[in-house]
């Protein structure tokens, strides 16, 4: 059993830790919080919790709510930590991780810089075979990867555009935006781009991003060159050969992320889950050798599995393959 700590019980490392706890070949030894709130009290009644500093140790315990210990105990109790703490956080505790001699699986919110590899499951799984670091890919990067991996590899791409539209924030957080209005980001090509690179090195992407009001799903439009001829068919009937992607018709009544979400929530999955990226596949076209094409990500989840398998890759002689197909049993992905 691969032995699991999840440093950061958050909106992706809860979902993480429940997906773990899923795995035939995995278990999770424990998970960190830093403050006793809601949060702490749902995670102590699932998984052994623990505190981040142990200073924190006296809040916790005023609080009625049962710690084990701080991370650093929990550390050595483990074989691979997956760090979903916010933003920036990832950098500094690689340190940490370092001293206590424990591999690290960190998200995309960080620097490339902070592993050996980034990673996505379908693109590039054997890049992260034995790392001591490695970073999975960022929701909107997963979404990009899962889309034009499988173009990139049976049509070959001559150049990428796309243009991002970005929830505001998560359902759970009240303090982000915007609130009424539309915020552009200024970078050209937003990050997006370069992060697309750290997968498939020699994809000619630009990317352009702005966020909007929402919080339930980003949505990205797509336009691409295609090195070798086909129609929109066989670009749906490639898509249609990996789980992971879902098509999407908006003549079904799938008029809009609201009845994508929908649609999830009667999936009956825990929070209602859609790991699956949505592509609307009456949006895909076909001119000439220029494909377009719009999807839709469930950014509180598509990067669910990708840590998984990244899991199995670090930790052991699994193939890539047979962990996607372990880790879609698992999560119900078919």
């Amino acid at each position: 059993m691969i032995k699991v700590a999840i440093n950061g019980y958050g909106t992706i490392g809860k979902r993480v830790a429940d997906a773990v706890s899923k795995q035939k070949d995995m278990q999770i030894v424990g998970v960190v919080k830093r403050t006793p709130d809601y949060v702490s009290r749902i995670a102590a009644d699932k998984h052994k919790l623990y505190v981040s500093e142990e200073s924190g140790l006296k809040a916790f315990e005023e609080s009625g709510i049962k710690v084990h210990g701080t991370v650093g105990d929990l550390l050595d109790d483990c074989d691979i930590v997956v760090d979903s703490t916010p933003e920036g956080m990832g950098d500094k505790n690689k340190e940490l991780y370092k001293k206590h001699h424990v591999k690290a699986i960190f998200q995309g919110g960080e620097k490339p810089t902070v592993g050996e590899a980034s990673f996505n499951a379908y693109a590039n799984f054997e890049e992260a075979r034995g790392k001591e670091f490695v970073r999975v890919v960022s929701c909107n990067t997963t979404a990009l990867m899962r889309s034009l991996f499988p173009i990139y590899s049976e049509l070959g791409i001559r150049k990428v555009n796309v243009t991002l539209v970005r929830r505001g924030t998560d359902p759970n957080d009240h303090k982000k935006g915007p609130m009424n209005a539309i915020e552009p980001s200024f970078s050209f090509p937003s990050h997006h781009a370069s992060d697309a690179k750290t997968i498939i090195r020699d994809l000619n992407i630009d990317s352009m991003a702005l966020k909007v009001p929402t919080t339930l799903m980003h949505t990205h439009v797509v336009l691409l060159d295609l090195e070798k001829e086909a129609s929109s068919n066989d670009v749906l009937d490639i898509w249609g050969r990996y789980n992971r992607i879902k098509l999407f018709n908006s003549k079904d009544g799938y008029k809009s992320t609201a009845q994508i979400m929908d649609f999830a929530r009667e999936l009956g999955r825990d929070r209602s889950d859609l790991f699956e990226l949505a592509i609307w596949k009456d949006s895909a076209h076909v001119n000439s050798s220029t494909l377009s094409y719009i999807q839709a990500v469930h950014q509180e989840s598509i990067v669910v599995p990708e840590n998984v398998d990244a899991i199995r890759a670090m930790t052991s002689e699994t193939g890539k393959e047979e962990s996607i197909k372990m880790t879609d049993s698992t999560l119900g992905i078919a």
